[in-house]
């Protein structure tokens, strides 16, 4: 977060007073999973476990066209910057025009997946209106990858919409809720999975969209800028369910064997009786967590979620909650480093849907390689724990490949397992890049390791020489 963190955390807070006043917030309760259902979503054939890291096409993308080009674009953000509510972007890592360098990179680490976004926006820069050479673009980059034996995931929506689908002044008629979004949406993404099905079986059709809902209509910290708009909130949580479940339908209409997967915001919320005596606030954070994921879990094959952080659910945390690495166990994001509420989460979720699990995003921001991969050594051994409790977790994704455009952040908040050279845009791994490759090497297929290992001893995930003479 960043900018005008301060209102989104005063208007945070007073959701949070309002909810601890009512006391009238219910949890947000679990679907009814039968037993067999649980053992006919388990024959999902995902193949070994898989190792991956996941990108953005917003945060990576260089433009490409210059300005008087008929395919340049602008999105929701590139308003939301020229009227100066967040940092300049840039352009990115210049993974447009440098993918074969972001592919080195996958190679380097012994990635199996490969989680990217396709920047919607490029697609179609006016209404109608489809890019071509950008369509294959992104087909090339799953030929590649799945050539080189990564096995591609598309992710169609990853935060940003076309500016001609956003009005600033009219949060009610933006995006999900603009009057032509539901028929644009729906022939974007049958044109993108017709285009890519010969090489991408896994789609995620959104990424986060219950974290961007609360920011964008009661926060008033992200485009299009609504604060405390309850009843936008609403319509457009209804909205965006709707949506992904019509991208659900048009990717099993188009690949019958295709699957579909959910990337959700999931922080592990820790109730305070003391200073939430009637759960209202731990309830009302558990909606934002559940309310958009319960619409969809039974469209989805794969539950997708990120984890980055727990926090507290009372009001003095989010007023006070601060920023930066104020202590060893905080990131640069001011967020609480809590690798047992990983696991908590993980057997939640299990509880919960009864389905299989991919981890699509689970990082750090810090410039402190050491406790980079303590966060990462961590956070993978209570995944590896939750996995031998009995959690169906199908693969891990690190955020992210290279140090990116973090939103309110701008490129301040360092998650990349390698960096970029600014001169020549050469990408080089870090100490944490090259610690997950041994790690994945040394831990190999997760779901099968009797099979993967054979007589191996366990890995020990201490850095290895060449890591400790990097740092």
């Amino acid at each position: 977060m960043g900018g005008d963190w301060k209102s989104f955390q005063r208007g945070t807070a007073i959701l949070a007073a309002t909810a601890l006043l009512s006391g009238c917030i219910t949890q947000p309760w679990p679907p009814r999973v039968k037993k067999s259902d649980v053992v006919k979503n388990s024959g999902v054939d995902t193949g070994t476990f898989w190792w991956g890291v996941s990108t953005s096409a917003y945060q990576t993308e260089d433009k490409a066209y210059p300005p008087q080009d008929p395919r340049y674009f602008k999105t929701d953000w590139d308003l939301y910057i020229e009227k100066g509510s967040a940092p300049e972007r840039g352009e990115g890592t210049y993974s447009y025009t440098q993918f074969d360098k972001d592919l080195a990179l996958l190679k380097e680490m012994g990635l199996n997946h490969y989680r990217f976004g396709v920047e919607w926006a490029r697609v179609e820069p006016k209404p109608g209106v489809y890019n071509e050479e950008a369509i294959q673009h992104y087909v090339t980059i799953a030929r590649k990858a799945k050539a080189a034996g990564i096995e591609p995931i598309v992710c169609l929506w990853h935060f940003t919409f076309p500016d001609w689908l956003t009005d600033l002044g009219r949060p009610g008629k933006s995006h999900w809720l603009h009057p032509d979004a539901d028929a644009h949406w729906q022939a974007y993404v049958t044109r993108m999975v017709q285009a890519l099905k010969p090489y991408v079986r896994v789609y995620a059709p959104q990424n986060e969209p219950n974290g961007m809902l609360p920011l964008s209509y009661l926060g008033a910290h992200w485009p299009p800028s609504a604060l405390l708009d309850t009843i936008g909130y609403k319509h457009a949580m209804r909205a965006c369910i709707a949506q992904f479940r019509e991208a659900a339908a048009i990717i099993k209409r188009e690949r019958p064997d295709a699957l579909v997967m959910s990337v959700q915001a999931l922080p592990w919320w820790k109730r305070s009786f003391l200073w939430d005596p009637t759960g209202a606030i731990y309830n009302a954070m558990r909606r934002v967590c559940y309310d958009h994921l319960d619409g969809i879990y039974d469209v989805c094959d794969l539950i997708g979620f990120n984890y980055y952080y727990s926090q507290n659910a009372t009001v003095a945390d989010f007023f006070y909650a601060g920023r930066g690495e104020k202590a060893s166990n905080y990131t640069q994001m001011g967020w609480v480093i809590d690798p047992e509420s990983f696991y908590n989460l993980i057997m939640d979720v299990r509880r919960r849907y009864g389905k299989p699990m991919v981890i699509t995003e689970n990082g750090i921001g810090t410039l402190n390689e050491q406790k980079k991969i303590k966060y990462y050594r961590d956070h993978i051994n209570q995944m590896r724990r939750a996995i031998a409790d009995g959690a169906d977790v199908r693969g891990y994704f690190a955020w992210t490949l290279v140090d990116n455009y973090e939103w309110h952040e701008g490129y301040k908040a360092n998650f990349g397992l390698a960096i970029m050279n600014p001169t020549t845009k050469d990408r080089s791994l870090e100490p944490s890049g090259l610690f997950y490759r041994n790690l994945i090497k040394s831990f190999g297929d997760l779901r099968h390791p009797e099979i993967d290992s054979g007589s191996r001893k366990r890995p020990d995930l201490a850095p290895s020489r060449e890591i400790r003479g990097a740092l």
